[in-house]
């Protein structure tokens, strides 16, 4: 298990205002997170201050992520791909510009999403949750799960943690929003909407080691 940054490169380029956010006039937290946490319209097309305000697909953005990732991990002909919580299937499209023969698969606990995904892969995306995988053990050549296992209550964690274990054979990567400072807790405090869970680098790392996580992780913060 090792730390591999496949994600800054697209977090770091969002500027936010913490402080706008949580204390916005007509969407305060805690109605931005009541909505957002439904994962349907709000979230994804709603207003910019409850999520992503439109989230649409942008050539070349997902694409150096695919790109960072295939030149990482050594995968045979043909992989299969799995990624927990795609949302509209973005980073699996770009996938197959970097692997035209990749088997790509999506699971997404959001219909929505699912019906708004890339019209070319929304085929092989499922609707379902990350603590239970429809698939056979070590199916995969490679899974991933990006921004999805904080959305998880802590006693969830378990079963998500062990099916990305289950259904992978050698290469998993996951990234999660975490903080390293009382600042950085404000911070994520201020911006999230889905977070469930709330774990230092070392609360998390306990957590993978508790239920066998083997593959690598990512952390996202908010500075």
């Amino acid at each position: 298990m090792a730390e591999v940054d496949f994600m800054s490169v697209l977090h770091k380029s969002t500027k936010r205002d913490y402080l706008a956010r949580v204390n916005d006039p007509d969407y305060p937290k805690a109605k931005a997170a009541q909505l957002a946490k439904k994962f349907d319209f709000d979230y994804w097309d709603g207003d910019r201050r409850i999520c992503y305000g439109g989230y649409r697909y942008i050539a070349g953005r997902w694409e150096k992520v695919a790109k960072a990732m295939a030149d990482h991990y050594q995968l045979p002909a043909k992989p299969k791909i799995l990624d927990i919580g795609c949302g509209k299937g973005y980073l699996l499209y770009d996938f197959l510009k970097v692997i035209p023969d990749a088997q790509v698969f999506g699971l997404d606990i959001s219909n929505y999403a699912i019906n708004n995904s890339k019209e070319e892969i929304k085929q092989k995306i499922r609707q379902g949750n990350a603590t239970s995988l429809p698939w056979p053990d070590q199916y995969f050549d490679l899974v991933i799960s990006i921004n999805t296992l904080h959305c998880l209550h802590s006693y969830e964690l378990c079963d998500a943690l062990s099916e990305m274990e289950r259904v992978g054979k050698k290469n998993k990567y996951l990234c999660i929003e975490s903080y390293r400072n009382e600042q950085e807790k404000a911070n994520l405090l201020y911006w999230q909407v889905s977070c469930e869970a709330f774990n230092t680098p070392q609360g998390w790392e306990w957590w993978f080691k508790q239920f066998g996580y083997s593959g690598d992780h990512s952390f996202i913060y908010f500075e």
